[in-house]
């Protein structure tokens, strides 16, 4: 008996898969979704059961990075931040203009009853334009001095990068300069422009773009930095003037003391203006 029991068993079981298998399929046209920032985006799932069979569709957003669920859609309907700007395209979702809180892992999930759930998950990128930059130019500086123009923006996704010009023409970085002797580098991730000893000639309208490959590059406005010499002689003409005027106050005050202007007048004890009031008025009585 057991060993007709096991044949029964299996073909249960067996029949079992092959009915869920009858009843759901389920599918994604394309897993990895990328969209810009504010265009459209179809998020993909379709399944198929038996009509006679009782299903529930159901959609979850997984943050990426903490892992936290939400209900997209529930209970027939759009629900959560996708409200108003989302709609259903029979089991898929058309977000008609996304934004970068969007980008995230989608679950799509149907279920038979309470016995059966299948489910496909779907990546949303969402790249970003860089926003206009902000460039710091210093507006003077000494020949010889190192100096740093800094350009940076924080909205671009993925990260921007950047490139320099000084009046309208691009400055070569790093890795595209074979001249070691160049006096500036540039870091692309950074955004950072640094001489390492300016000279007159690097004198200039300069300006930063960003890009990220999405869209158009963003330029900040173009700054002047002028470039001065030195001025060696006009210093220690300055040094020598203020030593001269230093050596002659000191002169000065060596004659005011040698002359006495400098010297302490004493004042007479009360003793001895005691005396010389008695003497005055002896000789008063006198």
């Amino acid at each position: 008996m057991a060993m007709l029991r096991r044949p029964v068993q299996l073909g249960y079981l067996a029949a079992v898969c092959c009915n869920f298998a009858l009843v759901l399929s389920l599918r994604t046209d394309n897993a990895n979704v990328e969209a810009t920032e504010y265009d459209e985006a179809i998020l993909s799932c379709v399944y198929s059961v038996r009509k006679d069979s009782k299903h529930r569709l159901e959609w979850k957003k997984i943050e990426k990075g903490s892992g936290d669920v939400s209900f997209v859609y529930y209970d027939g309907e759009i629900v959560g931040a996708l409200k108003g700007r989302a709609d259903m395209i029979d089991s898929s979702i058309r977000i008609k203009n996304v934004t970068r809180r969007d980008s995230a892992t989608y679950r799509c999930e149907v279920s038979v009853s309470t016995k059966y759930v299948e489910e496909v998950e779907i990546d949303l990128t969402v790249f970003v334009l860089p926003a206009t930059p902000v460039c710091d130019v210093p507006s003077n500086a000494m020949t010889g001095t190192v100096v740093e123009l800094k350009c940076r923006e924080s909205e671009g996704f993925p990260a921007s990068q950047y490139e320099w010009y000084k009046n309208g023409v691009r400055l070569e970085s790093q890795a595209q300069n074979a001249k070691p002797s160049r006096s500036y580098t540039i870091n692309v991730k950074t955004g950072t422009l640094e001489f390492n000893t300016v000279a007159k000639t690097d004198t200039g309208l300069y300006h930063c773009e960003a890009y990220n490959n999405i869209g158009r590059s963003q330029k900040c406005n173009g700054k002047k930095m002028q470039i001065d010499d030195l001025n060696v002689g006009g210093i220690i003409a300055a040094v020598v003037v203020v030593s001269l005027v230093i050596a002659l106050c000191g002169l000065g005050v060596f004659h005011a003391q040698k002359r006495g202007y400098f010297s302490k007048r004493r004042i007479p004890s009360t003793s001895l203006l005691h005396q010389q009031k008695t003497i005055s008025s002896t000789q008063s009585l006198s």
